[in-house]
């Protein structure tokens, strides 16, 4: 069996494994069905993250406007809900795309390693934390989208692995990337720059970022799942609805002109980051009344 067969083989054991843990924990309970609002960001989300755009900034600022999940349970709803169509998109990029695979499977391992080590502490925070968290680090998300639209970054090279220190630098960044999804914030843009700094061609960014994401979000995932700290009926709108849209956007649309669609990203991104500080602050407020009362 060829390392990537074994690794296709893994994958769908964890997926199917997942699956199963999910449904034991959440058939009893009453959640019912998603809403259609529910159910559209699933597809809209998955669909441009399937061409390259990612879902969870653009996921997190569809819930905080339309105030669809409570902004504690954000964290939670994105790895879980994602990951279904996450595992579509990682066997779809590993598939297609030439990468090395001791690379491919070192850097996964790295971000599963962060995604394991933050879920642990982002499953406990209280609310006021987990929207200072992602409302900073939602605006660095959107700097760095604002970065590779306008080409500030420097395009990578055409390796398709790495070696030696930048091997180390690869698994160094994707650890720390694999911890900062469990607070919600996406691994696509910030993993396109890594390889691309470390010389390696932009398009290997797809499996390594999928692959990361299809084997992190589990991992994370447990644990928010076992706390309960995740909205049940809007994950199952991702998972439901967002599957179909990477088929569609893989096979069907395979690419479109994304720049102005990145651009609208950016802007809704910030104004949903400004919002989570906003939202934190009002919570500081009400604290310190209720003290003071």
């Amino acid at each position: 069996m060829s390392a990537k067969a074994a690794l296709f083989v893994l994958l769908a054991a964890v997926g199917v494994a997942f699956c199963v843990f999910w449904y034991q924990h959440a058939r009893n309970k009453a959640a019912g069905w998603p809403t259609w609002l529910q159910l559209a960001i699933g597809a809209l989300t998955d669909f441009f993250d399937t061409l390259g755009v990612g879902s969870f900034a653009t996921t997190t600022s569809l819930y905080k406007l339309k105030r669809v999940v409570d902004d504690a349970n954000i964290p939670g709803t994105l790895n879980v809900g994602h990951m279904v169509p996450t595992f579509a998109q990682a066997f779809i990029y590993i598939a297609v795309v030439k990468v090395e695979m001791s690379t491919l499977v070192l850097m996964i391992g790295a971000a599963v390693a962060g995604a394991w080590l933050g879920a642990g502490f982002v499953s406990k925070w209280p609310r006021r934390r987990i929207q200072i968290g992602m409302g900073v680090l939602l605006l660095v998300a959107a700097c760095i989208n604002i970065a590779r639209v306008t080409g500030f970054v420097p395009g990578g090279g055409n390796a398709i692995g790495l070696e030696g220190a930048r091997l180390a630098i690869g698994m160094g960044g994707n650890f720390i990337l694999g911890a900062l999804m469990t607070l919600g914030i996406g691994l696509y843009a910030p993993c396109m720059i890594l390889v691309s700094f470390l010389g390696m061609n932009d398009d290997t960014a797809f499996p390594i970022m999928m692959g990361s994401c299809a084997f992190l979000m589990p991992a994370a995932s447990i644990r928010f799942v076992r706390s309960g700290r995740y909205d049940l009926r809007a994950a199952l709108g991702l998972a439901i609805a967002g599957t179909p849209a990477v088929l569609i956007a893989a096979f069907i649309v395979k690419g479109l002109p994304l720049t102005a669609v990145k651009w609208l990203v950016a802007g809704v991104v910030i104004y949903t980051a400004i919002a989570m500080l906003r939202s934190a602050a009002r919570e500081a407020d009400k604290v310190e009344k209720e003290r003071d009362g």
